[in-house]
């Protein structure tokens, strides 16, 4: 092998070594990020409200929630109707402001009926626990903020 051959394979060696870095490293950097995000995502929902409760105490809480959300499918079904009519109104050649208004105010109903019955499994359970359980379940909702609006703004000095 002569010197210009050798370099040759040398800078073909650290090209593919570098792309092969570069694919190991993209590679790690998507799994870490898909990984906090199922994380943060997780931890969130109404469900996870009850960790800090022991075992008996978590399933009683997930079976009250399961009752609601089985106890709720009409009104599930009624609520994803509801927006569609928005859609579908909002689609529409003519707009109609008053319909639109109307069908937006079912919605809100419908979906204020959802959080209420939601709510009351809440509420119905909470009343079974202990002053200190209950402080815990406080406590994980309010991690959670599940029970307070999205556009609640902190207090600022």
């Amino acid at each position: 092998m002569n010197d210009r051959t050798l370099k040759r394979w040398l800078i073909a060696s650290l090209v593919f070594n570098l792309f092969l870095a570069a694919c190991i490293a993209g590679g790690a950097w998507r799994w870490w990020t898909a990984q906090q995000a199922a994380a943060a995502t997780q931890s969130r929902g109404l469900r996870f409200a009850a960790e800090e409760l022991s075992a008996e105490q978590r399933r009683a809480f997930l079976l009250g929630l399961r009752s609601a959300r089985e106890g709720s499918a009409a009104l599930v079904q009624s609520a994803r109707d509801s927006r569609q009519e928005v859609f579908r109104l909002l689609k529409a050649p003519q707009f109609d402001s008053a319909a639109v208004t109307r069908a937006l105010a079912n919605t809100r109903d419908i979906d204020a009926a959802l959080r209420a019955r939601v709510e009351t499994s809440v509420i119905d359970f909470a009343a079974t626990l202990s002053l200190d359980d209950r402080q815990k379940l406080a406590n994980g909702l309010a991690q959670r903020s599940t029970l307070s609006p999205p556009y609640t703004k902190s207090a600022k000095p």
